[in-house]
């Protein structure tokens, strides 16, 4: 499936664009679990910091509600129903520095039990033959359940640090089917664009 599939942004604030396909496919460095054309947002402050940084920063892991963004609101993005939605995985500790590097040494392992330790707590919004992801959300903060229909803009649930996270943000891809492991990525755009790496996004409430 080549076409885009158009979605609003599920947030309001300020957020940092990382790991976009616009500047390179696969975003992540790998087309495992249909996350070709996925999409990842840091919740930053007006300075432009995800978190105050000190030495300490660099050289410990650190708690995850240090991070402006711990616990913002994510919304839905499109029209849909829940098809899919999990909250019982832990925030882990965030990883910057020399704590990041041993925590990529552990990614290996991680994928290798499969899409649901890497995503942590999601949601799915299945929308026109499409599903949309939502993933490393805050743990006990997921609203809705499967079978739910929602609208867009509707408070679904926090962003965390479940999964495969560094640092507190937002996971976001598209594909073809519930079945992850049997999925094609659809690709995204927001609002008709798809923003660069580093781009700041500053959507009002």
């Amino acid at each position: 499936m080549d076409a885009c599939f158009d979605i609003a942004y599920p947030f309001t604030g300020i957020w940092r664009v990382q790991n976009s396909p616009a500047d390179r496919v696969p975003s992540h460095g790998t087309a495992a679990f249909a996350s070709a054309h996925a999409i990842d947002f840091v919740p930053i402050s007006p300075l432009g910091r995800s978190a105050p940084i000190r030495l300490i920063s660099l050289l410990r892991p650190e708690l995850p509600d240090r991070f402006i963004g711990f616990g913002r609101p994510i919304r839905a993005p499109i029209d849909g129903r829940v098809i899919a939605a999990s909250d019982t995985a832990i925030d882990h500790h965030a990883h910057r520095g020399f704590p990041s590097i041993s925590y990529a040494l552990t990614q290996r392992g991680r994928a290798s039990r499969g899409w649901r330790a890497l995503v942590g707590n999601h949601v799915f919004i299945e929308s026109r033959g499409v599903v949309v992801v939502l993933c490393h959300l805050q743990q006990s903060s997921v609203r809705v359940r499967p079978g739910e229909r929602v609208r867009t803009g509707e408070h679904i649930a926090r962003c965390g640090n479940s999964g495969n996270s560094t640092e507190p943000h937002l996971h976001i891809q598209a594909i073809d089917r519930a079945d992850v492991d049997r999925a094609q990525a659809v690709p995204l755009t927001f609002h008709g664009q798809i923003p660069h790496n580093g781009e700041v996004i500053d959507v009002p409430e």
